[in-house]
Parts: structure tokens; C-alpha cells; sequence
């Protein structure tokens, strides 16, 4: 049995322990970390053969089970655990967007990391347990990786007395009252990684925000350190390609005239693929006995990256021709679709996204299974990016990874100006369909949502808009870019995309493809985005100023009522009756939830307030002395019993019909017909007995005979 090797310290008032040695001794690394009762094992494998990938081959998968909580799938066909989640795609994003950068892209083995949660607590959360026990599981391996790195969770509530009012790894209970829930990875010198959302805070917060982070990661990466100097292993040392050197000189001297006719037809987005095929045959056909084709398409990559970097760093010269400063042209249109509640198209440059809003009832929010429990979104956004837009062919179906990790960001960034559910009782989904994608999709779709949102009439409590910032560095020389096309992603830097309103930020995401940021670029980077999205914030206002004041005809009508909870029987009826008549009738959604909150849901509004009324009358408490206009339902030879309220009957016995005496209530009464009706009294079993007598007619109506109710009716007919 191997040695267990554990090592702990303190972060945030709370113990992280890293153990060694326990679990998974096949795999190339595993590190099993806790944090309070909550713990996850990393497990890291490199397989031994050689990738023929073009692309570094790494994956990163996070396995949630529901026996880390002490649940079983709700079920009842099915107890296993099936796909990912949404939830669990977004932390093995956050986990691969941490380290991804920081390895050799010349190691050419498969790596695959698996993060799988063995218990949790319900106050640490384990995404971030994730991160730490990944960094420690792939500085002990032999695997070139320039780590380690540290990951902590800042929330923040402003302070009244002055103080910095953040605080470290907040909870769920604890972020229902952050303004911020900030994600920061880092090395002891640069930060890596960055995902937050935010309350419209202002960006100098945001930025002192990620200072704490900083601190706290060291202590963090000087314990993975404490691991690696126990148990870590030597890195594999991996040397430059010299033919990719040599290749690259040849292309330089004999073909650089291409290389700048293929910038342009990547720049254009026409025949992407095209040239640089053209270009690699050409080249192979000349050298392909002395250099491998692969090896020739990498070199042409290379070349062409750092053409367009040393335009932008000598020259200041964009691919497109742009300033580092400047922002494409900006458009937008609302109301595009007739039948939908909502929807807006959002472009800037070749980017192009349509998203459309669409409104229902509370029932239709989302259920959510984890192992902390079960949770419900009544706010969604779906993000699509089909073949077509980038001009290509490719498969259709389930949204990957980088779909719904968009999608994630763009419902991020609006989430904190949706309109709550006691003022707004709608579910709200939206969907963002990109047509054409050239840089930036993502704060498209957030731009576009906003609009499409303002013409669905929600209230919105502020416009929210975003940016895509990037950076080329090279020898501690480095520019900023702001509104990044497709080009200036995959040739920089850096991807940082920040959202929000013209009170502060709502939403950032970074990802870097160097060893990492300083401080400073990070300051300027959020400063410079501050400037963008507000220019692009001005353009999208003068579509829709407004959010409009009333809701589209095809959008449901909704009202909620909050009843007492003991009155909550009387509503649903025996076996659901009573609930079931008034769906049958008014064909409105209602839903009752266990605090008494009943909500109708319907396309007709004058349906929705039937149902309404119906369930108003049904809890409202008669009392004696009221005055109702009630409708005859039912004639019997005794009296007729009347609806004064919907569901709610009464009845007007013979003798309180008319001051003189009546022998067949037919001669007074008629089913339909409306009739005003005083409430006398409600009986010690809850009948409600009424009279259609009033005043004078009251005081002399006929007497109740006394005696037997079989005898008084036989009596009256007798007569």
C-alpha cells in the first residue's frame, strides 16, 4: 500500500487539506482535497501514445454524484446518473479555462482530467475544491505544466464602517446576500483565470476584489508546493520542433506575399480553410520529402500569428484595419418575429445574433437536480451557434460545451437587472441564435437579449450590454484591443468579456492563452472595456429607448393572489376538484404552492380574471348582513340556491323570497336569473343561509314554522 502524504492549512477560517496516496494509484497523478465536509478527488492520466491531434489534447470532465449529498435520483425509471448537467459542464469549464494555459503545447500525449465529488456540505462548494485539487494533482505529476496555481471565490457585501466588505469562499446561503461572486485563479504572480457575477458594482470595486483574491491564492499555491516538494515527480522535458524553425525561415523568404493573402481571407471570413490549404500544398508539394505536412500547416500557423501581432504591436495596425480603440459599426432591430413575446436582432461588424424572448407561467421554471439539492430557474438563456454562421458544415444537435458555457454568460450578465418574481411573476427564457459569427457571440447575445427583453415589455431595472477585450504581448510590450474579432481571439492573448449596465459590471469572463496578467493590465483592460460597452450601450438605445409598457397580445397573462394557508384545501376541493373545474372553465394555468401563493396563468385576460374572482370567492369569508348580486343555479321545491360568489353557494329558503307567503319558489325566482341577496346567517356546519328581503319586507317576511322540515314542507303543499 503506498505512504498516504497529507498536507493542510488555513483558508478563510477554514481548514483545505491535500492527501496523496489513498486513492487511484494507476493514474498518472490523484490528489483527494477536502474542505470542511465537502471533498472531491482530481485524478490526472497522460497516455502513453502520441496524439495526432492539431490541437493541444486535453479534456477535463467534472462527475457529480448525488450520493455526495445523500440523495437518489428523483426518478423513478431511472436511479443512475446520466449526462452532465449544465451546472457540471460550467465547473469543468471553469477547471480547464484555470490550467490549460499554462501547458507545454509541444507535449503531445492525451491528457485527461477527472474531477469527481465524493461529499459535500452545502457551504463549500466544490468547483473551486476542484481547481485546487487539479493544480496539485498536475504539479505532482510528471507532465510539463507551469504551475501551480491558486483558486478562491470572493463575495462582497459593502461595508458601512468602511471596511473592504469581501470575504472568502461565500456559500449559497451567503451569496443570496453578495453583491459579487467572483472566481479568480492565479500563479504567484499573474492571474489566469477570471468568471464572475456581480450586483452592478462599480469597477474599482471589481478591481480591489481581485487584490484580496490574489492574496489568498498564494497561500493556496505555497501548499501545493509543500506537496510537490514530498511527493512530486520530475517534469518530462519537451525541446522545440527545429524543422518548424526551418520550415518557417523558407516560408519567410519564399512565400510571405501568401501569408498576407491568407490574413485577409481570414480577416474577410470568405473561403476560411481555403487558402491555408492552398498554401500547405503548395509547400508540401516543393519540400515533402524533406518535411513532414504536419509539421509545414504548423509553421504556416505560426507565421501567421505572429504576422498579425506585429502589425498590432509595431504598427498599431489591426487585421481589419481598425485602432486598438475602435469598435466595429452597430446595429440593431426589434420586433422582428410577429407571433414570439419578444425579439431583437443585435450586429456588430460580421457578428450577428437574433435572440428571441418568450414568457410563461411560473409552473414552466426549471427544476434543477444536484447533490446540494434541488434548486428552480424561473430565468434562462440558451445560446445556439449553428454551422451556418461561420460558413460552415458540421453537426447539429446537443448544445456543446462552449454553447452552453455562452449561454451561461449571457443569462450571467442580465440576471441582476431581471425584474423579480413578486413584481414580475413570469418564467423568462430567451434564446440566442447567432446567424453570423465573427468575435464576441457571447456579449452579442447579452446585447441582443437586452433588447429583445425591452420589446417583450419586461422591466428591466437597466440596459446591460457588453465587450470583448483582447491584448498581444510580447517581451513585456503589450497593446489592448477592444471589440475583438475572430482573428484577434485566436492569434492574442487574451479573452476578456465584460457585461453590464451604466451602474457597474454584472458579468466577466477571462481566459488567457499566455503565462497570465499582471495587475495592470487587468485595470486597464477593465477600464478601456467600461468605455466600450457604454459606446455600445448608447448605439443599442436609440433602438429601443424603452422597455415597452405593455406586454405582446400573445404573451400570457398572469396574477397572483396569496391566500391563507389553511384555506389552501378549499381551493384544490377533494381529489382537485375544485382546482380542476376552474382549469376546465377558464383553461388557465394555476398553480398553488405550499406558502399560500396561488398563480393564474392564461392567454385570455378576461379568463385569467375569472379564475381570479373564482378563487377570491372561494376563500372570502362570509359573514352575516352583506349584500351580494348572486345568480340563481338551482330551483327546489323549498327554496332556490343562489352563487353569490364563483363556487360559492347560498341558499333563499321559500319563506325569504317575498314578505307575503309564496307556494313554489317558480313564481318568484328562475335559473339564470340575478337576484340580490342579504346573507341572514352561516350555520354551525358553514351553509350559507340568505334572503332577498330588505328593509321593512325584512322585519314583516313570513315566519318559519316551527317543527320537523318535513312536516313544514308537507304542510305548505297540503295547503
Amino acid at each position: 500500500m503506498k505512504k498516504i502524504v497529507s498536507k493542510s492549512t488555513e483558508i478563510g477560517g477554514r481548514t483545505i487539506t491535500l492527501e496523496v496516496g489513498r486513492f487511484a494509484e494507476q493514474a498518472t497523478s490523484a490528489v483527494l482535497a477536502r474542505f470542511g465536509d465537502t471533498m472531491v478527488i482530481a485524478t490526472v492520466v497522460a497516455s502513453p501514445k502520441i496524439s495526432k491531434l492539431d490541437y493541444f489534447p486535453l479534456t477535463v470532465e467534472y462527475v457529480e454524484r448525488l450520493y455526495a449529498g445523500g440523495r437518489i435520483k428523483g426518478s423513478r425509471w431511472v436511479k443512475r446518473e446520466g449526462r452532465p448537467s449544465d451546472d457540471a459542464i460550467l465547473k469543468a469549464r471553469l477547471i480547464d479555462r484555470s490550467i490549460r494555459p499554462l501547458f507545454n503545447q509541444n507535449y503531445k500525449h492525451d491528457i485527461q482530467i477527472i474531477i469527481t465529488v465524493l461529499s459535500v456540505d452545502g457551504e463549500n462548494e466544490p468547483d473551486i475544491l476542484g481547481i485546487i485539487a487539479t493544480s496539485a494533482a498536475l504539479a505532482i505529476s510528471p507532465i510539463p505544466w507551469n504551475g501551480p496555481i491558486g483558486s478562491v471565490r470572493v463575495g462582497y457585501v459593502p461595508s458601512p464602517n468602511g471596511e473592504s466588505g469581501f470575504f472568502l469562499n461565500p456559500g449559497l446561503k451567503e451569496l443570496a446576500f453578495s453583491e459579487l461572486d467572483l472566481v479568480v485563479s492565479a500563479t504567484k504572480e499573474k492571474v489566469i483565470m477570471l468568471e464572475a457575477g456581480a450586483n452592478q458594482i462599480k469597477e474599482e470595486t471589481f478591481i480591489s476584489g481581485i487584490a484580496f483574491a490574489r492574496e489568498e491564492t498564494k497561500k493556496i499555491i505555497s501548499l501545493i508546493d509543500d506537496l510537490v516538494k514530498e511527493v512530486g515527480r520530475e517534469k518530462i522535458e519537451i525541446r522545440d520542433n527545429e524543422k518548424i524553425k526551418e520550415i518557417k525561415k523558407i516560408i519567410n523568404k519564399e512565400y510571405k506575399k501568401e501569408i498576407g493573402n491568407l490574413i485577409l481571407a481570414r480577416v474577410s471570413k470568405e473561403q476560411e480553410g481555403d487558402e491555408l490549404t492552398v498554401l500547405s500544398d503548395s509547400i508540401a508539394q516543393v519540400y515533402a520529402e524533406k518535411y513532414d505536412r504536419g509539421d509545414i500547416e504548423k509553421a504556416i500557423d505560426q507565421l501567421f500569428k505572429e504576422q498579425i501581432r506585429q502589425d498590432i504591436l509595431k504598427n498599431k495596425k489591426r487585421a481589419d484595419g481598425r485602432k486598438p480603440e475602435d469598435i466595429r459599426e452597430i446595429s440593431g432591430e426589434v420586433g422582428l418575429l410577429p407571433r414570439t413575446h419578444g425579439s431583437a436582432m443585435f450586429r456588430r461588424g460580421q457578428t450577428q445574433v437574433l435572440t428571441v424572448a418568450t414568457l410563461g407561467s411560473p409552473s414552466l421554471e426549471q427544476l434543477i437536480e444536484s447533490p446540494e439539492g434541488e434548486t428552480a430557474k424561473r430565468y434562462m438563456h440558451h445560446y445556439s451557434m449553428p454551422p451556418y454562421s461561420v460558413g460552415e458544415t458540421g453537426r447539429v444537435g446537443f448544445p456543446a460545451r462552449r454553447e452552453i458555457g455562452h449561454g451561461a454568460l449571457a443569462e450571467r450578465a442580465l440576471l441582476p437587472v431581471i425584474p423579480p418574481q413578486t413584481s414580475f411573476p413570469y418564467t423568462i427564457r430567451l434564446v440566442s441564435e447567432v446567424m453570423s459569427s465573427n468575435g464576441s457571440t457571447s456579449m452579442a447575445s447579452a446585447c441582443g437579449s437586452t433588447l429583445a427583453l425591452m420589446d417583450a415589455g419586461v422591466p428591466i431595472k437597466n440596459p446591460v450590454s457588453g465587450i470583448a477585450m483582447g491584448m498581444v504581448e510580447e517581451n513585456n510590450k503589450y497593446e489592448l484591443l477592444s471589440d475583438i474579432i475572430g482573428i484577434e481571439d485566436f492569434c492574442g492573448d487574451m479573452d476578456f468579456k465584460v457585461a453590464g449596465t451604466e451602474e457597474g459590471i454584472t458579468a466577466v469572463q477571462l481566459d488567457v492563452k499566455n503565462s497570465g496578467l499582471t495587475d495592470q493590465v487587468i485595470t486597464e483592460s477593465i477600464k478601456k472595456a467600461k468605455q466600450g460597452r457604454l459606446h455600445i450601450l448608447q448605439n443599442m438605445l436609440t433602438v429601443i429607448p424603452k422597455y415597452r409598457e405593455t406586454l405582446s397580445k400573445f404573451a400570457p397573462r398572469i396574477s397572483v393572489i396569496i391566500i391563507p394557508k389553511e384555506k389552501i384545501g378549499e381551493i384544490i376541493g377533494p381529489g382537485g376538484k375544485i382546482i380542476r373545474q376552474i382549469i376546465a372553465e377558464t383553461g388557465c394555468d394555476i398553480n398553488v404552492n405550499d406558502d399560500g401563493q396561488v398563480t393564474i396563468a392564461g392567454i385570455d385576460p378576461v379568463k385569467v380574471e375569472v379564475a381570479l374572482k373564482w378563487i377570491t370567492g372561494i376563500i372570502k369569508e362570509v359573514v352575516p348582513e352583506e349584500v351580494y348580486q348572486g345568480l340563481v343555479k338551482r330551483i327546489l321545491p323549498f327554496g332556490a340556491f343562489v352563487e353569490i360568489l364563483p363556487g360559492r353557494e347560498g341558499m333563499v329558503h321559500v319563506s325569504q323570497m317575498a314578505s307575503e307567503y309564496i307556494s313554489d319558489p317558480s313564481e318568484v325566482v328562475k335559473i339564470g336569473q340575478q337576484v340580490t341577496v342579504r346573507v341572514i346567517e352561516i350555520d354551525d356546519q358553514g351553509r350559507i343561509n340568505l334572503s332577498m328581503l330588505f328593509g321593512e319586507d325584512a322585519k314583516k317576511k313570513t315566519v318559519r314554522p316551527q317543527g320537523k322540515r318535513e312536516h313544514f314542507q308537507k304542510r305548505r303543499w297540503n295547503k
